[in-house]
């Protein structure tokens, strides 16, 4: 994994959505929040925290709602029952004989953010955790292939408050309207392959949380189209690998290339 990325003296933070109900995964989503829902044996937050940390950005910041405490339970035993470990009933304590798992330096903070806050809510109540500098942040639902150092680069290259990552899905998502980079208009959904669409992968600085003016607020359809509005949102285009994991179809397609030693996204050894 490359070096820790900071900005101003500080790790530079990742901001993950990981509190919705996943109503279009109701059939697991009624007993299981959707971070936790698997690949490859491992829950999709695990998948996109390690690609993320792969690329340097190991400090994670996460907003939770539906079933959060299902999410912070998986975080708070992760390290405690991994790999082999010993029960000694004499000394009461738990000993690790060996790593089932990749050695991870990061640090994982678990924020409650409601369980009916809108997503731009979600973030706004992020924002003691997230400092004053430039913060990444993404949804719980999809991987890439996506050279975040590249797209951190991008953003710092342009100097406008948002980025987001554009991508080119077979069409079933709401397109982009987009002039030399910059977002311009949010349109309705389209079935052309051409069109680009948002993939999550936000590059942000501070002040987009302004931006957010309720605990109501989504941030796809409230706080977007306002930055696009002012010209303050720009488009990283990104050509290869994504894929979203809204429906059980969609898990099926990641669970198929995993098991064909296909997945793009797994950029960790």
């Amino acid at each position: 994994m490359l070096p820790c990325v900071s900005i101003g003296g500080h790790l530079l933070k990742v901001a993950i959505l990981a509190g919705g109900e996943g109503t279009r995964f109701s059939e697991e989503t009624e007993t299981l929040p959707k971070p936790l829902i698997e690949v490859g044996s491992r829950p999709i937050i695990w998948h996109i925290m390690m690609h993320y940390a792969h690329y340097g950005f190991q400090d994670f910041s996460i907003a939770l709602g539906y079933r959060g405490d299902q999410v912070k339970r998986y975080f708070a035993d992760y390290l405690r029952l991994q790999g082999s470990i010993n029960v000694d009933f004499r000394s009461r304590e738990v000993r690790h004989l060996e790593s089932g798992s990749p050695d991870l330096d990061w640090s994982v903070e678990l924020v409650e953010t409601g369980p009916r806050t809108g997503s731009g809510g979600r973030m706004r109540r992020l924002r003691p955790y997230l400092g004053n500098e430039t913060f990444m942040m993404t949804y719980c639902d999809g991987v890439s292939d996506i050279d975040l150092r590249a797209l951190l680069k991008f953003h710092k290259s342009h100097g406008k408050l948002a980025t987001l990552t554009a991508v080119q899905p077979a069409g079933r998502f709401g397109r982009l309207a987009l002039s030399d980079g910059c977002v311009t208009a949010f349109a309705e959904k389209t079935h052309s392959e051409a069109d680009w669409v948002n993939g999550g992968f936000f590059v942000l600085e501070p002040g987009v949380l302004d931006y957010v003016t309720s605990e109501d607020s989504d941030w796809a359809h409230d706080v977007l189209p306002v930055l696009a509005e002012e010209g303050q949102l720009m488009a990283y285009k990104h050509q290869s690998f994504w894929q979203c994991m809204d429906t059980r179809h969609d898990r099926s397609v990641l669970q198929t290339l995993w098991n064909e030693g296909s997945a793009l996204w797994k950029s960790w050894p």
